[in-house]
């Protein structure tokens, strides 16, 4: 079983996408329900309160901030399971960013474009440090220099680096719409890509996760 943790939003677009993100998964062979971390719920204690048997938390975010670090592993102890798993998050993983680079193409890149990688934000400099590997990897696959900005809390903000002028393309590191993915639209940028939403790597990558952290708990039992 896989408790896939949605970081949540207020906008029925948003949860419609976390919804077929776990279909999508689902459809691969393995039970999948659903809960967030932050503003819907189901919480993840209360999914957990409702499954019988082992399950493994894989957490659908793209950065390690506070829910992935703090918020998600205290909803799991609270559950007071003993057969409860929590998987690594998704990001950066490199199969998302080509997803990026292929839609950015596709939305209409120009060489000569200034790059910005937009991201949700955090204080949290372990999150901030993922994004970083992303916009690293999205530089070298394109083969030109990508800026870090945000939608909220770090800084600069996308609208930031938008107004310094030139022709701007955003690459949305975000993985459901809502309004961080409406300030990247706000922004200004000639070019703003959809978030990876219920993209098929996506949900290829939640069965890696899953599999990595089943593995890695049958390496322990047996060790």
């Amino acid at each position: 079983m896989i408790v896939l943790v949605a970081h949540g939003t207020r906008d029925p677009a948003g949860a419609e996408v976390s919804e077929r993100l776990a279909a999508r998964v689902r459809e691969k062979g393995v039970p999948v329900r659903l809960a967030y971390a932050d503003v819907r719920a189901p919480d993840v204690t209360t999914v957990l309160s409702d499954v019988d048997g082992p399950a493994v938390v894989v957490p659908a975010f793209l950065a390690a901030g506070y829910h992935v670090r703090s918020d998600v592993p205290a909803q799991v102890a609270a559950a007071g399971r003993s057969d409860v798993w929590v998987s690594r998050h998704l990001g950066p993983a490199p199969e998302l960013v080509d997803v990026l680079a292929r839609r950015l193409r596709r939305d209409g890149y120009r060489p000569g474009d200034r790059v910005v990688l937009g991201a949700a934000g955090s204080s949290d400099p372990v999150a901030l440090a993922d994004v970083a590997v992303a916009a690293r990897s999205l530089a070298a696959w394109l083969g030109t220099p990508v800026r870090t900005a945000y939608a909220a809390t770090a800084r600069p903000s996308v609208a930031d680096v938008v107004a310094e002028g030139g022709r701007v393309a955003v690459a949305s590191w975000l993985l459901a719409p809502g309004l961080f993915q409406r300030r990247l639209r706000e922004s200004g940028a000639a070019v703003v890509t959809e978030p990876l939403g219920d993209h098929p790597a996506v949900a290829d990558l939640v069965l890696r996760r899953y599999a990595e952290a089943l593995d890695g708990q049958l390496t322990r039992t047996s060790a």
